[in-house]
């Protein structure tokens, strides 16, 4: 299901600032980078819960994807006005909403469509609702904190600040909200951390534009494992596992920070001594900063992130195909790495070709584009051929 047209839609969240009417950072306040730190905040709070009930994982990451799809279309409506204009014409805006991604996405899959249409038009507060809208306001709430002394003197600073605090008591019905909010520093302190890969650039030494993020990419790779496994006949485990692994593939990097692959593959055996300090990182120092029920869960979902693996009594690696021929069961917990690391390599192939289509193109940028195109089959299957180099 991912098209050319839907990757476009999905990296203009990248160019909607946020804040855009206050002093704020000139990194890391896109909409993409917003939304990409509300989904790890959902996974945290979802995990949390999930020692009393059951999650929909499935709900939980379709939501996600919902919500950020409607807003890029709608762009950066305040939200005050936004709100009243949901209470008074709610069902007319889902629609234009709906209509514009028909019309623009690329997509032709009515299941999912209907999906999307569904998850708006019921006003049913369903749980996994509950902990996205949580999961939001604390993004929010982050980001208003890091502005907010630089805003505080501005007209309608305070109340901005009083009204995000009341919508995070709002849901304080939510055990792990509480939790988050007035007990547990250390999973505060793990957001934080998270949240610095809003500041962490791609392409650091080239201009483009849009600039995006590390943790802006981790999304964009989770979100296209989703849409590359929505049409195939999967188990439900599948695509958790692989749209969390996809969301958490970077996370070293916020220890490590960014070392390009020219640099991994320069000296033979470099690329593994640096995965082997990245591990050691995060079990040191992170892992640490996460309940010791995750920390398993966490381990498998990030270490060798792009091989195909399941989980039977240990971690096994297994090839592609059998992923689907014969561990294709949610007891098997499976996860195809392979699938990452080709919408890795998407991900970073759009965040040249979009820069190059909007005039600021490096030779560094033409020569990506250009070798990506001829290497990778997976990539050429995506992009209208008037397009390639």
């Amino acid at each position: 299901m991912l098209k050319d047209q839907l990757i476009k839609i999905i990296f203009s969240a990248a160019n909607i600032q946020r804040w855009n009417d206050h002093i704020r950072p000139s990194v890391g306040f896109s909409e993409l980078d917003k939304q990409a730190h509300k989904m790890f905040i959902a996974y945290i709070l979802a995990k949390l819960e999930e020692r009393k009930r059951d999650v929909n994982w499935i709900l939980l990451i379709e939501g996600s994807i919902f919500e950020m799809l409607q807003r890029v279309i709608i762009t950066d409506i305040k939200p005050p006005i936004y709100y009243k204009i949901v209470k008074s014409y709610g069902k007319e805006l889902n629609n234009w909403v709906l209509n514009e991604l028909k019309r623009n996405s690329g997509l032709q899959n009515d299941d999912f469509f209907k999906k999307f249409e569904d998850y708006f038009e019921n006003t049913n507060d369903n749980f996994e609702k509950r902990i996205l809208r949580a999961a939001h306001y604390l993004a929010t709430n982050w980001e208003y904190n890091i502005i907010y002394e630089m805003n505080k003197n501005l007209y309608g600073a305070e109340k901005t600040k009083n009204e995000i605090l009341s919508e995070l008591e709002n849901h304080y019905k939510l055990d792990s909200v509480k939790e988050f909010i007035t007990t547990n520093e250390k999973l505060r302190n793990f957001v934080d951390l998270v949240g610095q890969l809003r500041y962490q650039k791609r392409w650091a030494n080239t201009p483009r534009i849009p600039e995006t993020t590390v943790l802006g990419h981790m999304y964009t790779v989770a979100i296209f494992s989703y849409f590359e496994l929505y049409e195939k006949d999967v188990c439900n485990r599948l695509k958790r596992n692989t749209f969390l692994s996809g969301l958490f593939h970077d996370l070293p990097e916020v220890l490590t920070r960014d070392i390009i692959s020219p640099v991994k593959k320069s000296v033979a055996g470099l690329d593994e001594i640096i995965k082997k300090i990245e591990k050691e990182h995060i079990t040191n120092e992170l892992l640490p900063l996460l309940p010791p029920f995750m920390h398993e869960e966490m381990r498998y979902l990030l270490f060798d992130e792009f091989k195909c693996k399941i989980f039977d009594s240990d971690v096994k690696f297994v090839s592609r195909d059998s992923i689907y021929e014969e561990y294709n069961k949610d007891h098997f917990e499976p996860v195809d790495g392979s699938l990452l690391k080709e919408c890795d390599l998407i991900s970073a192939y759009y965040e040249a070709a979009i820069s190059i289509e909007n005039g600021i193109k490096p030779t560094h940028l033409l020569e990506v584009k250009s070798n990506m195109e001829n290497k990778y089959p997976f990539i050429r299957r995506l992009i209208p051929k008037k397009q390639i180099l």
